[in-house]
């Protein structure tokens, strides 16, 4: 048994029946390569040998009476590898479009709690022959980085499947505890927070007064604060639907402009979304021009020590996204200048510090104020915390095999919630950079245009970086010849 954190329990106390709080990937095959051709079977049979090196695949919640405290993972006595890993195919013509919007339709469920919180779906019918693997785990057993290094163990670096090492130990089930036993170890661990409450306190009030020393030092330039976002069309609440789109830019592309104006591969990932984003929002009529829109960033501070482990060792900086500058270049430098100042404040922000008070959280009050902050929309009756979540996670240059089958594209697929219609979110592998936009239909209509747009920011930027050619000089002498 193990007792979640304060942080991933709290994605569990944030979801509601129209936020759904699991991380999603859409990854495309290649099964020409795989070796004697593919089956389904041969693919669940990877799955299953795998398992030992999928810790979350197999444990499951256990909520305590009365929601005292935190749930705990145990190893699931019921598990059933043929729950979570199902068979589907795409109507004709099994392109884009069509997996698009069947990933959105498994985003747009939310996973049994009484089960593992994950499914993969096997989708057969994609054009030229490829499969493709639809997988989403909930939040509160992964992050970005353990997620990608999940995906890792399911995959090879070559077509012939690696051996599984040998366990120390075999994988037994848990018992479910009782409900005393339960309320039992939930007040023990009560008993304790007293004092890491008057710890997290003034550790707190310690760091929020160097951060005010900090942001009034001469030549400082504070990031965002919270709620200080224009309000767009983007920030209304959420249906329980889903819609997705894909884009993809080649890494060298990006790498170039990062070359030609400074900074760093994620500015211009960040610029492109704020080209997107501009175009986007113009098209509706809804662009702020007197002030910037702001997305939140997330970013891992998990250490070398937390490597290979589980759940969310994570934080998150607010970042200007400069839209309300026309010129490509002025935006790209103010984006870059926001990032570096994000970054250091981040760094002067201790991330254990924020996630000392999520220990703290009562479940029975953060789950139902989530509710009620949901069905009241209250979030739109305020201004935005942030407009939009932008998040980039690197992956290998390497080709990666399933079964035998070489991956070709994989694009993740992050939540949406209350006041934060959209998400986008990046990994790069193989030389390309695979986007998935996220959103409510309801609420974001046309994500394809999106996906267009923040290509044609990228054009405008790789114009916008190139070097201009020399102005031709007429000499005095041939001037004179020519009168």
């Amino acid at each position: 048994m193990q007792r979640l954190s304060g942080l991933d329990a709290t994605f569990l106390y944030v979801e509601t029946p129209t936020t759904h709080m699991h991380v999603a990937s859409t990854a495309i095959f290649d099964p020409s390569t795989v070796p004697g051709g593919y089956s389904f079977d041969q693919l669940r049979q990877l799955v299953s040998d795998r398992l030992p090196l999928l810790p979350p695949f197999r444990r499951r919640l256990v909520e305590v009476p009365f929601d005292l405290h935190h749930p705990i993972w145990i190893e699931d006595p019921d598990f059933d590898l043929d729950y979570h890993l199902r068979r589907a195919a795409l109507p004709s013509p099994g392109g884009p479009g069509e997996l698009a919007a069947f990933a959105a339709d498994v985003a747009g469920r939310p996973l049994d709690r009484r089960r593992p919180l994950w499914e993969m779906y096997v989708v057969e019918g994609l054009e030229h022959g490829m499969i493709a693997c639809v997988t989403k785990v909930h939040h509160a057993a992964i992050d970005g980085v353990s997620g990608a290094e999940l995906t890792v163990n399911l995959l090879d670096l070559q077509p012939e499947p690696a051996p599984v090492p040998p366990q120390e130990q075999e994988w037994k089930p848990d018992r479910i505890p009782s409900d005393l036993e339960m309320v039992g170890y939930a007040v023990s661990s009560l008993a304790r927070q007293p004092l890491a409450a008057a710890k997290a306190v003034r550790r707190t009030v310690g760091m929020g007064l160097n951060l005010r020393r900090r942001n009034r030092q001469p030549g400082v330039k504070p990031p965002p604060a919270p709620f200080s976002a224009p309000r767009t069309l983007l920030n209304r609440s959420v249906t329980a639907h889903r819609t997705l789109a894909f884009a993809e830019v080649h890494l060298d592309q990006v790498k170039a402009i990062k070359d030609v104006l400074g900074g760093t591969v994620n500015d211009v990932v960040m610029a492109i979304c704020s080209g997107g984003l501009r175009r986007y929002l113009a098209d509706h009529d809804d662009l702020p021009t007197d002030k910037s829109l702001i997305a939140m960033v997330p970013v891992s501070v998990r250490t070398e020590d937390q490597k290979g482990a589980m759940g969310n060792q994570v934080s998150s900086m607010f970042v200007s996204l400069a839209t309300d500058i026309d010129d490509p270049l002025e935006r790209y430098a103010s984006i870059t200048e926001a990032t570096t100042a994000a970054k250091d404040q981040e760094k002067a922000i201790s991330a254990s510090v924020l996630t000392d008070w999520t220990e703290f959280a009562a479940p029975a009050v953060a789950a139902r104020a989530a509710r009620l902050v949901s069905s009241m929309r209250v979030l739109e009756r305020m201004a935005p915390i942030f407009n939009v979540t932008i998040s980039n996670v690197p992956g290998p240059p390497f080709p990666l095999y399933s079964a035998g089958a070489q991956m070709k594209a994989m694009y993740p697929m992050g939540p949406i919630s209350d006041g934060v219609a959209l998400n986008i979110t990046v990994m790069s592998y193989m030389g390309t950079m695979y986007f998935g936009l996220m959103a409510c239909p309801e609420v974001v209509p046309d994500i394809w245009d999106l996906a267009a747009a923040m290509n044609e920011a990228l054009e405008e930027l790789t114009k916008a970086a190139a070097p201009k050619p020399a102005a031709k000089r007429t000499t005095k002498a041939s001037a004179s010849s020519r009168a």
